[in-house]
């Protein structure tokens, strides 16, 4: 049942996906041919005007099938034929909807069950933010000159610092005030930590949602980014990422906790989803806009012939990078 419910859950942001794929490509009046959602045997299939909407047997995802996207067309309204900014708001609407779904999502479960804010509930005895001074109802505004806007910022301040001191800006009863504070290692939780605990906004407008759900989506990405530079500098763990398996093993578990946690995932997956897309590699979306950019750039039509040898190299690169991490999953699998 549970894993049923995450596989649904990420063919979801799939169909997501390929849809601002497909809304752009009608705006751009592409010949749109095919439009499933689902992937394998079809099912159910409906043809309006140039597009035949499938429903297929495996809801894992789903595709978009666009005139002159694989090959070349000399119809007008052949993608191959678009302009290349016209192609690139195409293929950059993908990426942007799991972008949008993320914001709303994140912004669903916090008008729900409200959200953690950086105002101090309570402070832990004999710990570095009580010994520094820091008082419950102090908003922390700042950490080491980086603003902090939510909870989630003020942790990551702690943990880039690694137990070097932290210069702390906060507000008390409308008064700047500055302090600084040590984290300490705790050995049970093996992190560093100041001893302290968020106050929860119990009940945000929709406006107050809405932010939440562009804050935590901007502090994912940022901190989606900074994996993938720690990882293309060596220094990753393979213990610090996992294939399909593991997603599917992390969804079901989380799943089992409800649908709200549920929906924090997905909205966290359809983060990585977007970020993964929109690296300037071939075959994923971000190489496809890296192409178009130039295209648009020195106005000279990159030859296709060309790029298809290049993308379809670059597919089977992460063909089989999916094979080796599925694998590790198999043999290594992350323990939760």
């Amino acid at each position: 049942m549970y894993i049923v419910a995450a596989i649904l859950a990420f063919g979801i942001l799939v169909v997501i996906h390929e849809f601002g794929h497909f809304i752009m490509a009608k705006a751009n009046n592409v010949k749109v041919e095919e439009f499933s959602i689902g992937m394998g045997p079809k099912i159910v299939g409906v043809k309006k005007g140039d597009t035949e909407y499938l429903i297929k047997a495996l809801p894992i995802g789903g595709y978009v099938r666009m005139l002159g996207d694989e090959g070349k067309s000399s119809e007008p309204r052949a993608f191959n034929n678009k302009k290349p900014l016209q192609k690139l708001s195409i293929v950059a609407a993908g990426p942007i909807m799991n972008f949008i779904l993320a914001i709303v999502l994140f912004g669903i479960v916090a008008s729900i069950k409200g959200f953690y804010i950086p105002v101090i509930s309570k402070l832990e005895k004999n710990q570095p933010a009580e010994i520094a001074g820091l008082k419950a109802g102090d908003k922390i505004i700042k950490v080491n000159q980086d603003k902090i806007v939510s909870w989630d910022d003020f942790v990551t301040s702690v943990y880039n610092a690694n137990g070097k001191p932290l210069n702390i800006v906060y507000d008390r009863n409308g008064s700047q005030k500055v302090v600084n504070v040590t984290p300490v290692m705790d050995k049970t939780q093996n992190k560093y930590i100041v001893g302290v605990y968020p106050s929860i906004l119990e009940k945000p407008t929709i406006g107050q949602s809405i932010s939440y759900g562009f804050i935590e989506t901007k502090t994912l990405i940022t901190q989606t980014f900074g994996f993938f530079k720690t990882l293309f500098k060596g220094k990753a763990s393979y213990n610090d990422f996992g294939g399909p398996i593991t997603i599917f093993k992390v969804s079901s578990e989380v799943a089992k906790q409800g649908i709200l946690a549920l929906t924090s995932f997905a909205a966290f997956i359809s983060v990585q989803l977007a970020v993964f897309n929109i690296i300037p590699f071939p075959a994923l979306d971000g190489g496809y806009i890296l192409l178009f950019l130039i295209e648009s750039i020195t106005g000279k039509k990159l030859d296709e012939n060309k790029l298809g040898v290049i993308n379809y190299i670059g597919f089977a690169i992460l063909m089989t990078l999916m094979v080796l991490v599925t694998i590790k999953d198999i043999l290594y699998p992350i323990n939760f």
